[in-house]
């Protein structure tokens, strides 16, 4: 079964990390891409651009209307995701327990929705 799991932190906390712990972070992070997909888990990952460059699309009425930044305003915000193929939730919720970003953040662990 195929889960999504989203990363999620608060900005300011990373803003705090040292360029060593930065960097430490971004080597984990790609290693274990590397371990998940050596052990048939990895699907894709990719981080995400700062939530400052975001805008958000809605269609009401017929119109569309856009609007700069996220849609609910929170302290966390997603900076990337991991797609991943698990037995089960409790091996995705493992999976997402080891990914680094979760040292600092959270992550969302979502199935995937089988439609037809």
């Amino acid at each position: 079964m195929k889960y999504l799991c989203l990363v999620y932190f608060e900005p300011h906390v990373f803003s705090t990390l040292s360029d060593s712990d930065k960097a430490a972070l971004d080597r984990d992070s790609l290693n274990y891409d590397k371990e998940l997909e050596k052990n048939g888990h990895y699907i894709l990952a990719a981080a995400l651009q700062s939530v400052a460059t975001a805008t958000t699309v809605r269609m009401r009425g017929g119109k569309i209307s856009m609007t700069d930044g996220p849609f609910a305003e929170t302290r966390e915000v997603l900076g990337g995701f991991i797609f991943i193929e698990a037995r089960d939730l409790n091996e995705a919720l493992r999976i997402a327990g080891n990914i680094p970003m979760a040292r600092y953040g959270s992550i969302e662990v979502r199935p995937e929705l089988n439609i037809g």
